[in-house]
């Protein structure tokens, strides 16, 4: 009995100390946990301002785009939509309130009448029946269907146009999802689709075009508009004429309000010519106190990148831009039907660069600099976008041929040589989304004249960009800084609704020539 009572007192002995001791290493890893999970979550902690040292990450970017954003997503499900922030440049400028609001209107009428709800179905029953009159119907919902046309950048500008021209008309924004752009975007709008489902009953939507008998200039033409039909089309690219011109008057903006369905297909940014809607004036000024930024706004509200096109881009970056110091983005195209010498453009691009300070010289002969010096060496990495691969190899030489003035190390990157535009190929526009992404993350940013590819790039990223001009529209200047990242509207309706009522004179000095394109015009505040 001595023995076991002595065995027991024994193990009590051993027991306690050992419990006190493997509690302190429990207490002490869960403290180191701790740490490292607040250091997984950038600084999002709630840590009094003493608790950061000077060296302490700075808070995290704001995710939502100050409100423009709604929460209500799966952030698996879309990883660009949060993300992006934290590559860009902070925006200098934030969303008005009402903007906020009206967004978070139009996600709620966007789930109301969205593809697969009973007031879709009705909408489509009175499409097939092809009979609407405005005392008939009850629906609350109208619809806007995008046609894709022409290139990425076309289409990601006259996309925004026509979101913006539904947020105006309480319309429901679908897009006719042709094979090359599935999976450049992810869904925009919460616990919904926008894609026009593939059962829809008009086809070959593609095929619309200015001689269609539902184009709305054609209607007015043949001054067929008293009752206008269930659905029409409007003919807005390039190529459109004067009564495809009117639809930017003020009447015609009314006579549309009774038509549920509306086709659009256009190639151009075309914003700035219903700023001259003097109907819009109020709702226009509320939305956008900035008028500069609109397109700075609605892109990053609209269009976040595929999970498959963020992969492509982040790939890229990591391996070659982030650990620069400062970014430089380069968007070269020379447009087939105003095109100017290789060696020109090159030249233009260069000098610019030099000259305004957004490239450093280099030093004449080898230079004076030692291997040695250029350990502490600031990286400035240059990314470039071209459909000509010289371009980035006369850039790419001359920095690696010769030292900077500035002592900076310029790193200069091309990541494909398309050599053609392939608008119709989807892996070519998830390669040349993925550029335009990248051109986004630059802190300054070079483009050249007219380019739609060039704006979506700017209106992403917000940084005013330095524009390379045409030397027959350019008064003798080889550049100039954009006013603003808005988008030229570059073929507009020009006088077609001045001597009509509605025509908002006093909003004209807000729309005015761009710096690229001396018939276009863009909005200034």
């Amino acid at each position: 009995m001595e023995v076991i009572a002595w065995k027991k007192k024994t193990w009590i002995r051993w027991i306690i100390p050992a419990s006190c001791l493997l509690l302190v290493f429990f207490l002490l890893g869960a403290h180191e946990k701790l740490q490292f999970e607040w250091i997984q979550r950038g600084n999002r902690a709630a840590l009094p301002a003493t608790a950061l040292s000077p060296d302490s990450p700075p808070p995290p970017r704001d995710e939502l785009l100050g409100g423009l954003l709604s929460p209500n997503f799966d952030p698996t499900s879309c990883l660009s939509r949060f993300q992006s922030s934290s590559f860009r440049p902070p925006s200098p400028h934030l969303p008005s309130p009402y903007l906020l609001s009206r967004l978070r209107r139009y996600e709620a009428l966007h789930k109301k009448c969205a593809p697969g709800t009973k007031l879709y179905q009705k909408s489509i029953r009175e499409l097939k029946s092809d009979r609407f009159s405005t005392s008939n119907s009850s629906s609350p919902c109208n619809y806007i269907v995008w046609i894709p046309h022409y290139g990425l950048g076309n289409r990601v500008v006259s996309l925004v146009s026509s979101f913006f021209f539904a947020l105006l008309n309480n319309r429901v924004l679908l897009i006719h999802e042709t094979e090359e752009i599935k999976d450049l975007f992810c869904e925009p709008f919460p616990g919904t689709s926008w894609v026009l489902p593939s059962d829809f009953p008009i086809r070959n939507l593609e095929s619309f075009d200015r001689d269609s008998k539902r184009s709305y200039g054609n209607l007015i033409r043949r001054n067929a508009v008293t009752l206008l039909p269930a659905y029409v089309y409007l003919h807005l690219p390039w190529y459109y004429d004067g009564f495809d011109r009117l639809f930017f008057c003020e009447e015609e903006q009314r006579n549309l309000r009774h038509v549920p369905w509306v086709l659009l297909k256009s190639d151009h940014y075309f914003v700035p010519a219903l700023f001259l809607v003097r109907e819009y004036e109020e709702e226009l000024r509320q939305l956008f106190p900035e008028r500069t930024t609109v397109f700075h706004h609605l892109v990053r509200y609209l269009l976040h990148p595929s999970n498959n096109v963020w992969g492509h881009a982040m790939r890229y970056y990591h391996a070659y831009l982030a650990k620069a110091d400062s970014r430089v983005g380069i968007q070269i195209r020379n447009l087939k039907n105003e095109p100017v010498t290789f060696d020109y453009l090159l030249d233009q691009i260069v000098g610019c660069s030099l000259k305004e300070g957004v490239l450093p010289a280099v030093v004449a002969g080898n230079g004076k600099k030692s291997l040695k010096s250029y350990s502490d060496e600031k990286v400035k990495a240059v990314f470039m976008t071209s459909l000509d691969v010289r371009y980035y190899e006369r850039v790419r030489s001359m920095y690696y041929e010769k030292a900077t003035t500035t002592g900076e190390v310029v790193a200069v990157y091309e990541p494909g040589h398309e050599v053609e535009q392939k608008t119709e190929d989807q892996g070519h526009n998830v390669r040349a989304m993925a550029e335009i992404v990248l051109l986004s993350f630059s802190d300054k940013l070079v483009t050249t004249a007219c380019s739609t590819f060039g704006y979506v790039a700017q209106g992403l990223s917000g940084v005013v960009p330095l524009v390379m001009l045409k030397p027959w529209k350019s008064n003798g200047a080889a550049c100039r800084w954009a006013a603003s990242p808005e988008p030229c509207y570059l073929i507009p309706p020009t006088n077609v609704c001045n001597q009509r009522s509605g025509f908002n004179k006093k909003m004209a000095k807000n729309v005015r020539q761009c710096e690229d394109e001396t018939g276009g015009v863009k909005l200034f505040d």
